[in-house]
């Protein structure tokens, strides 16, 4: 799976499941490229979201509401994520 295949797939599972005024999905890909345990295939995104149905439920709650939805993606195509709730 490329890069733009895995953001389209992540926006469209969230954008289903949560109430989204906005959201932005950036790949961080870039700045992890030589450190140790970078794997190929695997990608750092960025999600800037903007609901607020997330932000009434508070920061834990929400990111692991996130997790959930996108469960399969973390476990084969994501290596590290950083969830920011507008």
């Amino acid at each position: 799976m490329n890069i733009n295949e895995l953001i389209e797939i992540v926006k469209k599972k969230l954008q289903k499941n949560i109430k989204i005024l906005s959201i932005n999905i950036e790949d961080k890909s870039f700045l992890h490229k030589h450190h140790s345990g970078n794997e190929k295939g695997k990608f750092h995104l960025k999600i800037n979201i903007k609901s607020e149905e997330l932000k009434k439920l508070g920061k834990i709650e929400s990111t692991k509401r996130v997790y959930k939805i996108i469960d399969k993606e973390l476990k084969d195509y994501i290596h590290s994520i950083q969830i920011l709730i507008l």
